[in-house]
This record gives C-alpha cells, sequence and structure tokens, in this order.
C-alpha cells in the first residue's frame, strides 16, 4: 500500500495522513524503499538521512494522534539540495572542497520546514557549487533522468528534480541562480518555481552568486508548489535581502483559469532557435490561452532589446560574485586542506587545484578577471547596466500584460555528456537563454509541464510576472499545464 502513497501529490498524501489512510512512518519507509530500490540507476541522492527520517516521521504520527498535526506539511517526505546547511548532515555542494563539511546549524529553509513537520529524507546532487546545467559536473556523479537514464536531469538542481520525479521524495528544494530549478523540472515534468528575489531567505545557502539566487521548489503540481513556498516565505531577520512585504495566500486564485489575463509571448526574433518539439508546445499552448480567453500581447525586440546579451550578462556577474564568494575556500579559512604543503602560497594553490572541478575553476577565472583593475567597468560595469536595462524593460512590459510566456529551455533533456565532451566548454550556457531574464530582473519565475515529445520526453514552459505576483503565476501555470487543460475545456 505504501509504494502507491508515493506516486500521489503532496495535497493527496497529506489528505491521507489526516484521514489515517497512511501513517508518515508508512510514507517514509516507502520512499526509502523507492530510494533503495531506483536511486543507484539515478544518482538524485549524496546523502540519506534515513534514520533520522523514520524517528521524525513517528513524531508526526504521535502529534496526529494527539491531534496536535503542525499542518499541511506535517509527515511528509521531502529531499534537499545539497548546498542548504543541515545540521550535522553532510552539505558538500557537490565539491571534493566540502566532503567533509558538516555545518553547525540549518538553513532557514530546512529550518522552516521542520519546524511545519516535513520529513527530510536526504540531500540530493547537484553541479558543483550549483555551476552546471546537467548535473554532470558534480564531483560524485551524474544524475539520470527518470524519464531515459542515458539523459540529463537538468542542473544545477537535477538530484532534486529527479527525486521528485522518480517518486522518490514528495516535494524538493533547490536552488536557482540562473534557472537551476526550472530547467530541471522542464525535463523531469515537473513544476519549479523561482520566487522573486527576497521572497525567501537564503540563510544558510551556501553562495553562489548572492545577487541572483534564489531558493525554489520543485513538485508535481502548482497546488503542492503553493504549499510548499507558502512555508518558505516570509521575512528572516537573518537575512537582509528578504522583503518585510507579508506574504499573501499563494494559492489564491489556482483553479480560476486564465479568462481575461493579458500574456505576452516574445517575438520570433527573440525566440530564436528552438527544436521542434519546444516550439510545438508553445505554439500549442498559446492557442490554449486564445481558446481559454487570454489575450495574447506580442513583445517585440525593440521592446527587450537588453535580452539579446542576457546570456553574457549573466554569465559575467555571476562569475564574478562566485570569485568572491568562493575565495574563503583556501585550505585554511574552509574548505579541504592539500597534504604536504611547504608555504601558504603552495597551500592556497594546491588546495584550491584540488577541491575545486574543471567549470568551477573556468569561472572563478573568469569572475577574477572581471573584476580586475582595468577591466571592472569594461566587462563587469557593463553587465551589470544591462541588467537595469533588463529591470527597465521588464516594468514596462508588465505595465501592459499580466503574463509573460516563454519556453523555460531550447530542447528537452538532451543525452548525457553530449554538451560536456566537446572542444567548447561554453556550450552548455546556452541551455540558460531563457531563464537568466529572472534572475537579472529579480522577478518570479514558474516552468510548468506543457507535453512530451515524440520520445515521450517532458517538454517545459515558463511563465515570468511582476515582482511578488507569484499566485498569479500559479494560477496560470495551473491553467496552462497540459495535464489541466482538458480538464479546465470540460469545466
Amino acid at each position: 500500500m505504501g509504494n502507491s502513497w508515493t506516486k500521489k501529490s503532496l495535497l493527496v498524501q497529506a489528505e491521507g495522513l489526516s484521514a489515517r489512510q497512511i501513517s508518515s512512518e508508512e510514507l517514509t519507509r516507502a520512499y526509502l524503499r523507492e530510494i533503495e530500490a531506483r536511486d543507484g540507476a539515478l544518482g538524485a541522492y549524496l546523502t540519506l538521512t534515513a534514520e533520522r527520517a523514520i524517528t521524525a516521521a513517528r513524531a508526526s504520527d504521535a502529534r496526529r494522534a494527539r491531534g496536535d498535526a503542525l499542518g499541511i506539511l506535517d509527515g511528509i517526505p521531502f529531499a534537499a539540495k545539497d548546498n542548504l546547511c543541515t545540521e550535522d548532515i553532510p552539505t558538500t555542494c557537490g565539491s571534493r572542497m566540502l566532503s567533509n563539511y558538516l555545518p553547525p546549524y540549518d538553513a532557514t529553509v530546512i529550518e522552516r520546514l521542520t519546524l511545519a513537520g516535513g520529513i527530510l529524507l536526504g540531500k540530493t546532487n547537484l553541479d558543483e557549487f550549483g555551476m552546471g546545467s546537467s548535473t554532470e559536473y558534480s564531483a560524485y556523479h551524474p544524475t539520470r533522468n527518470p524519464r531515459d537514464p542515458s539523459r540529463t536531469a537538468g542542473g544545477s538542481s537535477g538530484g532534486s528534480a529527479a527525486a521528485v520525479a522518480a517518486a522518490m521524495a514528495s516535494f524538493a528544494i533547490g536552488s536557482d541562480t540562473g534557472g537551476s530549478v526550472r530547467q530541471p523540472a522542464a525535463f523531469c515534468g515537473l513544476f519549479g518555481m523561482k520566487p522573486t528575489y527576497g521572497r525567501v531567505s537564503r540563510y544558510g545557502l551556501v553562495s553562489f552568486a548572492s545577487s541572483l539566487e534564489q531558493v525554489g521548489v520543485l513538485t508535481k503540481t502548482a497546488e503542492d508548489n503553493a504549499a510548499v513556498l507558502s512555508v518558505l516565505a516570509g521575512q528572516d531577520p537573518r537575512d537582509a535581502t528578504t522583503s518585510p512585504c507579508d506574504v499573501p495566500d499563494l494559492s489564491a486564485g489556482i483553479g480560476e483559469g486564465i479568462e481575461g489575463l493579458r500574456i505576452g509571448v516574445l517575438a520570433p526574433e527573440l525566440l530564436g532557435a528552438l527544436s521542434p518539439d519546444v516550439a510545438d508546445a508553445l505554439s500549442a499552448t498559446v492557442e490554449w490561452c486564445e481558446r481559454a480567453g487570454a489575450r495574447i500581447v506580442s513583445i517585440s525586440p525593440d521592446e527587450l532589446s537588453a535580452f539579446s546579451y542576457a546570456t553574457e550578462a549573466y554569465y559575467l556577474i555571476s562569475s564574478a560574485e562566485a570569485s568572491s564568494n568562493l575565495a574563503r575556500f583556501d585550505g585554511v579559512r574552509y574548505g579541504m586542506r592539500a597534504e604536504g604543503a611547504n608555504e601558504a602560497e603552495e597551500l592556497y594553490r594546491r588546495s584550491r587545484t584540488e577541491g575545486f572541478g574543471a567549470e568551477v575553476k573556468r569561472r572563478l577565472l573568469l569572475g577574477t578577471f572581471a573584476l580586475s583593475a582595468g577591466y571592472y567597468e569594461r566587462y563587469y560595469g557593463k553587465a551589470r547596466s544591462l541588467a537595469e536595462r533588463l529591470r527597465a524593460q521588464m516594468r514596462s512590459i508588465f505595465s501592459g500584460c499580466d503574463l509573460l510566456l516563454l519556453p523555460t529551455a531550447p530542447t528537452a533533456a538532451y543525452p548525457l555528456g553530449e554538451k560536456t565532451r566537446g572542444d567548447d566548454p561554453t556550450l552548455p550556457y546556452g541551455e540558460d537563454r531563457f531563464t537568466v531574464l529572472a534572475n537579472l530582473t529579480s522577478l518570479p519565475a514558474l516552468s510548468f509541464p506543457a507535453g512530451e515529445n515524440a520520445e515521450g520526453l517532458p517538454v517545459g514552459l515558463q511563465l515570468m510576472a511582476d515582482a511578488f505576483c507569484e499566485p498569479l503565476l500559479y494560477r496560470g501555470a495551473r491553467s496552462l499545464a497540459d495535464t489541466n487543460r482538458e480538464e479546465e475545456g470540460k469545466a
């Protein structure tokens, strides 16, 4: 009985727990069985916390028996990306540099999920320090797509996405710096939310690019996603970048449809080359929007002229911030220490050479160069100016439309090694060209399932909205997801 529950949505599981149709311990053990059976082939997890999970599940069941359940998430098993600090549980960031790191505290998002009764199953795989789009840059092993293990699950939150898609966690949390929640969600057929910058605390998230990254949520449904984000959202005194504004009912409007909404769509010149399956999914979704009563607003190249340089700006800004944030990992203050070094300079050089992988080194070198004397204004300064132009242009666009519809990635999940074994190490960067827009402008974006291609692989699209309009994103994505169109069309 337990294993059938692992394939159900979070809210259905919560109803089952409330009705005593299943216990949290049974549900947790069912997920652990799924992990034992499937994760050897998929590589979603880096660390399992099975004993702690069973203990926490028993405590949840005891609360329910007393009538003291903590809410919807009480007793629900979840997974967390391994760049979120977990007290006395390894937090490696997918890197040899932190292979032995045991944080002395929980990240705020882990703390809030625990206080809500969530059951942590373990920590999931990622591209090293979040730098990658396929989880092939993990220092430990790649993560494979549950739909086709020869293909990537996306990145850098590929482990979190694979865990949910393979029924090895009810939901998962990750981090999104340039699309690292949304792109794996698209590749694995999930809903992936990148909230407005400041909506969720970053305290305890090991920093890659502080001005761009946000903790995000991966789930099977829009309703599940809203339920989890409602627990995570809100001001945190330990993170000065969190917004003091009240968190509204994030599920308000889900199920109301999109009639009367103005939905922006990028002109073909802005979209560029798309794989046929992504292009077809976008076209079919636009047609559905019109049939459902939405008004389509075309966004011209003049209205979003800075978009053409968004990817370049993103990689300059994120690499520059990474070079600063990761400077602490030097073998003295933090991180692994090389053996046998005779002087400080040798210790630094060898520790960072042995501790970091090739992609991290590449970005650190780019970032250090962009911040160096004589080049700061030429590169980093110009990238920052372009981000400001993008923000201004997006403000103008959202004065004329409610939502912006665009691809999440230009293709469906591609074979492992396809973009990482050639002579051009920047080839994977093109995967981010539609997702970086939300990070550079601090706006919320939500990837949703938009069908499958001829090979049975998921195709994802995303919606963007103005700042702190997450309820509108959930409303729109709930209506546009392929799994819900037929249902809403009959209503």
